[in-house]
């Protein structure tokens, strides 16, 4: 290329590329070959298809033909664009790794879906992410990319093949620094379907940015712009195709990148908003109607629009109105006004409307390029700085209604395709010529014919075509149609309906005439030529637009054009020459191709139409491209390369040639039995002309490599293994040397430990009665070391485990410190594992303790017993009573009640509940005793049962103390207490026990030792009472 030159390697490439081309061929029955080159049917166009239905459905989607790439629309995101895959293909060489997008000047072509814009942007970033980065090269970067997404906003529409159609052609140069940094760049965009402007097929959508203004714009700028959130139904110029919501793409989202786009770019606010202001006005130039009144002359009946394209144009509103309804001629130096027609003016609007658009287009790419250049033109002007293209447009269309569009795209693949064939068959026979290979003429279809048919001087369709636009009278489509059938008559490649034969006739409409294009037949309707040839706009319109506020608008209309007398370009011949500058371009700079492919209609991942695949390889004349390269030689390769890889297939040359390159080859290929009109050996390079011839070599190679693996894998064995003893007898010399010295030393380090440990320890146990100090440091360390340890393995067991080590003196005190610690502990651990009725067994016993410890003799023998919930079962309660009390009985117990008068033994059932004691007497209650009246509790401290309630004796519901017995007067005692909380109110006597008999009268009983248990009533005192116990020590009764 003359472009960017990168360094060129083939065989030990760095970061490990291999030379995959010949590795893949031993996979071709699987996923074909990769350059179509290596095809042994060249010629028949099912095995092309064949080939490349095989590599997409292994997911690959491009295949050379030599230096061209085809490339197939997978409609799914594949890994292969990560930055590792782009760091194997920097500075590779075609062959050297799969086929892929490379950094080259490329042409870019394919019908409406097959992935132009994707290849275009994938080629972007490839220069963007493996270009060297300077200081000042990070803003273009990004300007680059960021230019896609405005000029997709502006120039490209939904079709009905494609979401995302770009609706215009787009070369861009990309200017690199001598390091490869890109410093710059330019667009040139060409023929713009201005048409979709006013209308669309159905189906299809206006250009994407009318959309994302109404979808994603900001509330306060639709308001500026006379616009609401409305949907598109609301606007003519979008109603057209009936499509105002695509699945596939958010509108929103698309504003905002383009939004944030422009603000990258480098576009100011006024820009931006002058820009918007256009795009609003063409929605409200849409929505303009005109009507006829009685006398028939046009009006516009919509006011709003026009205030509203007033407003945003920056022109008065009656002159804009004027302009929409009449026409202005000039001359001789005098003006007239005539009024026009309804269908004039609904033409005029959209006139207007198509071009204020596609000057805004022109002057947003223009504004690109202001941003893209590169400002410093000393360094611009030096030699060091080279530049690389990329085209980006239409392929070959042809629709059911082919038009002057498809004319147009049409005669540019034309002039594409003979670029292509001259510069491919130069490119050929310059390289023969340097490998001093006899070049041999190729026999190929040259369409130089059928360009001639469309731009030769004076006889050419372009020329007749704008004869006709230039001639006056009553010139027409069918009038034009008539002078090519006149003027063209016998062409080869050029029939209509009227000249045609009867079978032919049919398929040619009476408004048609069919072309015999390189890539096939294609019928053309006239209808519309000659409008869409003259693109002319009013004379009245031009001055209202020169007249505009709008900056953008005020930069695209000049006054200088009122002035310009001469007729304008039409719009064929303007893009003949852009055409034909573009085509100087890439003369100049060596263009490669990228050929897209479109596999299926419904943009379906891993579907394969053949129908659809055959048509495209048609109409981009892949088979003439194949056989062009075919002619000569199929596989070239350079002799270290070649040499390198087929060295193995013969013995004079492996496992190392050492002579000369060349003979070498001729060695090997001597071997290997080619026949001379199988190859050719140039200067540097072997040319084998049969794919075949290569595919033998390749799988003599594929069966050579088992022997060569296993003569390989024998000898770096026996070498390995020679290496590795080697390696290992000297390591174990040195690690014998270095152990021996280190169990020497560590022996010594650990006898002079020894001495110095027993001597301390010698010292400290002499000194071990002495303060602390160094000397005796480590005995009494190691003392204290040791009784941690002891108590560590002696540790007690449970609470009432009392054994612990006996100290050493100096470790009394830390002793007592650590039993205590563990006793806590042991407490602890011992109340969080007691279950909770056990707990409270345990409180009552304690209470139990608290009251009667020391106290009562029968203490000590009640210890081990369990306090029960009740002495009472539920059936020897009185149901009477159970109703009575409800729920709220907590403990029953037999009890023996001492009347007040006689002191006769009653037996009696006590019941303790949640606020009261109650005395029961099978089913009634002799007495209820409130805990918050009970004054106390009375009992002996002998063994006996005896305890008596105490209770207000001015209260007039009871009739004095209770004085009860039972046998367990201390689980009764302990209970009660703690019911009626009080456990301080509980009174244990030595000798006798007052009570309140009744109001005003006591009474007392004595307790006296005996040798068994009797009650006895006083016979001096009525109201004494006498209890013997029995004890131990008396035997007496008194």
């Amino acid at each position: 290329m003359r472009g960017m030159k990168y360094r060129r390697r083939e065989v030990c490439l760095e970061g490990g590329v291999r030379l995959v081309m010949e590795s893949a061929l031993s996979a071709r029955d699987r996923v074909g070959v990769q350059d179509f080159l290596l095809l042994e049917n060249y010629n028949s166009e099912a095995a092309f298809i064949e080939n490349l239905r095989r590599r997409y459905r292994e997911g690959l989607i491009y295949t050379y033909i030599g230096s061209v790439l085809v490339s197939v629309n997978p409609y799914r995101e594949l890994e292969i664009y990560s930055k590792q895959n782009m760091e194997r293909h920097r500075g590779v060489n075609f062959y050297e790794i799969s086929p892929h997008i490379r950094d080259q000047c490329i042409l870019i072509s394919g019908e409406s879906g097959a992935g132009k814009t994707e290849a275009s942007k994938k080629i972007l970033q490839y220069y963007t992410h493996i270009c060297p980065t300077r200081n000042n090269t990070q803003t273009i970067r990004e300007r680059l990319l960021q230019s896609n997404p405005v000029l997709e906003a502006f120039g490209n529409a939904k079709t009905l093949r494609n979401d995302n159609s770009s609706r215009f052609g787009k070369y861009m140069d990309i200017q690199f620094d001598y390091k490869g940094a890109p410093i710059g760049g330019h667009i040139l965009n060409y023929l713009l379907e201005k048409s979709r402007v006013a209308h669309q097929n159905h189906g299809e959508r206006n250009f994407h940015i009318f959309y994302q203004l109404l979808e994603g714009g900001e509330e306060p700028l639709l308001k500026r712009l006379c616009l609401e959130k409305t949907t598109p139904q609301h606007h003519h110029y979008l109603v057209k195709g009936n499509c105002p919501r695509v699945s596939s793409i958010s509108d929103k989202n698309g504003w905002k990148i383009v939004r944030n786009a422009l603000s990258i770019i480098g576009f100011e606010e006024e820009e931006i908003q002058a820009l918007m202001e256009i795009v609003a006005s063409v929605l409200h130039l849409g929505n303009t109607q005109f009507g006829e009144d009685e006398e028939g002359e046009t009006h516009v009946t919509t006011e709003p629009p026009v205030q509203f394209l007033s407003q945003l144009m920056g022109v008065d509103a009656l002159v804009l109105k004027e302009a929409l309804t009449h026409r202005k001629i000039v001359a001789k130096g005098e003006e007239m006004i005539s009024p026009l027609s309804l269908e004039q003016a609904l033409s005029a609007r959209d006139s207007m409307a198509k071009a204020i658009y596609g000057r805004a287009f022109t002057w947003l790419v223009q504004k690109l390029n202001q941003s893209l250049a590169f400002k410093d033109e000393v360094y611009y002007s030096s030699k060091c700085s080279s530049v690389i293209g990329l085209l980006d447009i239409y392929g070959f269309e042809v629709f059911q209604h082919n038009s002057f569009e498809q004319f147009c795209i049409n005669y540019c693949n034309e002039k594409l395709q003979q670029l292509f064939i001259e510069l491919t068959l130069k490119s050929e026979q310059e390289e023969y010529e340097a490998e001093g290979i006899v070049w041999e003429r190729v026999e190929y279809f040259n369409n130089k014919v059928i360009c001639e048919l469309v731009e030769e001087k004076h006889k050419g369709i372009i020329a007749l075509l704008d004869e006709e636009c230039l001639r006056r009278g009553d010139a027409s489509d069918i009038t034009f149609l008539e002078k090519l059938e006149d003027t063209l008559v016998g062409h080869a490649h050029f029939v209509t309906h009227k000249m045609a034969n009867g079978k032919v006739r049919k398929a040619i409409g009476r408004e048609e005439f069919r072309l015999l294009h390189y890539a096939g037949e294609v019928n053309y309707n006239v209808n519309g030529f000659l409008d869409k040839n003259n693109d002319l706009l009013y004379r009245h319109l031009k001055e209202v637009l020169c007249q505009s506020d709008n900056p953008v608008v005020s930069q695209c209309f000049h006054e200088e054009e009122l002035m310009d007398q001469r007729r304008p370009e039409s719009a064929v011949t303007q893009f003949k020459l852009s055409l034909a500058k573009l085509m100087d371009i890439l003369m100049s700079k060596e263009p490669s191709y990228v050929r897209c492919i479109k596999p299926n209609d419904g943009k379906q991942p891993g579907r394969f139409d053949d129908v659809l695949v055959r048509h495209q390889v048609k109409y981009l004349g892949l088979l003439e491209n194949l056989r062009v390269r075919r002619a000569g030689f199929a596989y070239r390769r350079n002799y270290e390369a070649f040499l390198e890889r087929y060295k193995s297939l013969c013995p004079d040359t492996w496992p190392n040639w050492h002579g000369e390159l060349a003979d070498g080859v001729a060695t090997l290929v001597k071997h290997l039995n080619f026949k001379p009109e199988e190859y050719k050996l140039g200067r540097s390079k072997i040319f084998i002309r049969f794919p075949r011839t290569l595919f033998m070599t390749e799988d003599a190679l594929q069966a050579q490599k088992q022997s060569i693996a296993v003569t390989l894998q024998t000898s770096w064995r026996g070498y390995r293994e020679r290496v590795k003893y080697i390696q290992i007898r000297h390591a174990v010399i040195a690690i014998q040397s270095w152990w021996r010295g280190v169990k020497g030393r560590r022996k010594a380090r650990h006898r002079r430990q020894a001495a110095d440990t027993i001597r301390r320890f010698i010292k400290g146990f002499i000194l071990r009665n002495e303060p602390r100090f160094p000397d005796n440091q480590y005995f009494l360390d190691h003392v204290r070391f040791s009784f941690l340890m002891k108590i560590k393995r002696n540790l007690p067991k449970s609470v009432l485990d009392k054994s612990w080590p006996n100290p050493p003196p100096s470790l009394l005190e830390a002793s007592e410190l650590i039993r205590s610690l563990c006793t806590r502990n042991l407490v602890n651990d011992y109340c969080r594992r007691i279950q909770p009725e056990w707990k409270k067994q345990l409180e009552q016993k304690v209470v139990a303790s608290e009251i009667f410890k020391a106290q009562k003799e029968s203490y000590p023998q009640s210890v081990p017993k369990l306090f029960v919930a009740s002495r009472l079962e539920t059936e020897e309660i009185n149901l009477k009573v159970l109703q009575t009390l409800g729920h709220d009985n907590k403990y029953g117990i037999a009890v023996t009640k001492y009347d007040r008068h006689g002191f006769r033994a009653r037996v009696r059932q006590l019941l303790l509940t949640a606020s009261s004691a109650v005395l029961v007497q099978e089913a009634k209650i002799k007495q209820r005793i409130d805990y918050g009246t009970l004054l106390g509790i009375s009992v002996s401290s002998l063994s006996d049962g005896f305890f008596i309630l105490h209770v207000p004796t001015a209260d007039s519901k009871q009739k004095g103390d209770l004085v009860l017995q039972c046998d367990h007067v201390i689980e009764v005692v302990t209970k009660l207490a703690v019911m009626a909380e009080k456990m301080h109110n509980v009174n244990i006597s030595q000798d006798s026990i007052r009570f309140a008999v009744a109001r005003g009268k006591e009474g007392v009983i004595d307790f006296i030792r005996g040798s068994d248990l009797r009650v006895v009533k006083s016979k001096n005192q009525p109201t004494h009472l006498m209890n013997q116990r029995q004890h131990p020590s008396h035997e007496q009764m008194i």
